[in-house]
């Protein structure tokens, strides 16, 4: 038996102080962290959370049937780049300047790093499969950190994806593991719409069929109509996104049209939840299961007709609203939360939880685990703050209604204020209007609580350094409308600077 000598023993003695574990004691060993992301799937869409008569997702259900399920989970920004850079360096999108899918400019990885560095830093392999979207060169493993991999597959995209996770869980691992599977569906829907408008599309995920009988098809939303007092420049996006010529041609969509639209958005979330099934299979073959903590969840949801829109980018709960899953076997009791999560910000910093790591204090959200625990999580925030930019529009009346906003959603209402408009500000009692069919911001009954949100934003707005929302919040909320002015000159989103090269790699 080896001697040590005392500055040997010294040495050990200060990392036990540190946390580490003194001689004689026996390590936990640190657990392996699955990140599964779809992308655009609403936070109901599961048959854990609607029924299985329009749709069945067993893994999804799954993963639910063993741990946490969050209900009120917000996407920081739903949209694909601003979200996804803000998840992987757990930074507000106003902080990263990716507000839109426009802006393509690298990330500093000295200022922003990403999760990928984090554990490989930390003795993590680390490994990503699937959709990058993220502003780092992802040919550059010392910007973010990961090994890339995925295959192409004959079926489809979201095949290889499963593909490349499958290939790094067959290595050998002598250290914990970080794998981010980072898949497509049900984002298809965006085709499976201009498809029904009579466009040809293909869906690179896999062929769905035809729909059925009429009786057949799930209903149509039932918050199809705008809400009554809606903010006019919503009104003028609304127009902007269902121009016949646009990317989203849903403007002459009938109820029947949406059921058919909603069919389809469920059999790519079907296709979707067969691709996870058979990578938590890969999971399970490999013996590492038991000691793997999984994070389901998606970058922003699809309104699927909710008050006219499809797709993403407004505060609409359909297009903010995400699953989130959380589950480690054998640790993670079986609950539903309703606690307030912002998954931009608080997922990095519960991963890292997770692996026994602290978070750095630039990181502003907090972890989940001890909530996917069930331990006590002391007080909980009473909000969360959603922001987005709103550029993915047609010309409407000669001008490109573009506008940026910020929502707040408390525990019963979500306020939210917009960059254009003669009424600029909604608030919805969500308790009471859960499909948002009534903008109560000029009720004076609700004065009092517009009053309130509009501090809450406020004081976020000087906490976090988010100078947009003084901006917003100028003049008491004054009219500002659209003019063609807002129009003569490209806008840089906010954060960016013109001229700067696009990331390889950072498509949108």
């Amino acid at each position: 038996m080896k001697t040590l000598s005392r500055r040997e023993f010294l040495g050990l003695s200060a990392m036990g102080v540190a946390g580490l574990p003194l001689l004689g004691e026996q390590a936990a060993p640190r657990p392996n962290v699955l990140l599964i992301i779809t992308d655009q799937q609403f936070a109901e869409v599961m048959s854990c959370r609607m029924g299985k008569q329009y749709l069945h997702t067993p893994a999804m259900d799954g993963l639910a049937a063993g741990g946490l399920l969050c209900t009120r989970a917000y996407s920081s920004n739903p949209l694909c780049m601003p979200l996804r850079n803000s998840l992987f360096t757990g930074r507000y999108p106003h902080e990263t300047g990716v507000t839109s899918n426009d802006e393509k400019a690298p990330l500093d990885p000295q200022k922003f790093p990403c999760m990928g560095s984090y554990f490989r830093n930390a003795g993590y392999e680390t490994a990503y499969s699937g959709k990058w979207h993220l502003n780092f060169n992802h040919r550059d493993q010392t910007a973010h950190g990961f090994e890339i991999f995925g295959e192409k597959s004959p079926g489809g995209h979201d095949a290889g994806v499963t593909a490349g996770a499958e290939k790094f869980l067959a290595q050998p691992h002598a250290k914990p593991f970080l794998l981010v599977a980072s898949y497509l569906n049900p984002h298809n829907i965006c085709e499976w719409a201009r498809r029904l408008a009579g466009r040809q599309q293909e869906l690179n995920c896999g062929e769905i069929g035809q729909p059925p009988a009429l009786e057949k098809l799930p209903p149509p939303p039932v918050n199809l109509a705008p809400p009554a007092n809606e903010p006019d420049g919503m009104t003028m996006i609304r127009r902007g996104y269902q121009v016949e010529n646009g990317p989203f041609p849903v403007g002459k969509f009938t109820p029947d049209d949406w059921r058919k639209h909603r069919w389809g958005y469920y059999r790519m979330a079907e296709l979707v939840d067969a691709e996870i099934g058979k990578l938590l299979a890969a999971l399970k073959k490999t013996g590492l299961a038991g000691n793997t903590l999984i994070v389901f969840t998606a970058d922003h949801g699809d309104c699927s007709g909710a008050h006219g829109f499809n797709q993403k980018t407004v505060f609409y709960e359909e297009s903010a609203r995400v699953p989130l899953l959380i589950n480690w076997p054998g640790r993670t009791p079986v609950a539903v939360s309703d606690k307030l999560i912002n998954i931009g910000i608080d997922v990095l910093p519960t991963l890292l939880d997770a692996a026994g790591l602290a978070s750095p204090p630039a990181l502003p959200g907090r972890s989940l685990l001890p909530l996917a625990l069930g331990k006590s999580t002391g007080d909980w925030r009473g909000f969360v703050v959603v922001q987005n930019h709103m550029v993915q529009t047609g010309m409407v009346d000669g001008l490109k209604p573009e506008m940026p906003g910020r929502m707040v959603r408390t525990d019963r209402y979500k306020y939210c204020v917009y960059g254009r408009g003669q009424r600029r500000e909604s608030l919805v009692d969500l308790q009471n209007d859960p499909g948002e069919m009534k903008n109560l911001a000029a009720d004076p009954a609700c004065r009092e609580v517009l009053l309130q949100h509009r501090a809450l934003l406020a004081k976020w707005g000087e906490q976090h350094h988010d100078p947009l929302v003084a901006e917003l919040l100028a003049n008491e909320v004054g009219p500002r409308p659209f003019t063609p002015a807002d129009n003569a000159q490209p806008k840089a989103p906010r954060g960016s600077k013109k001229g700067r090269k696009a990331a390889p790699g950072a498509t949108s």
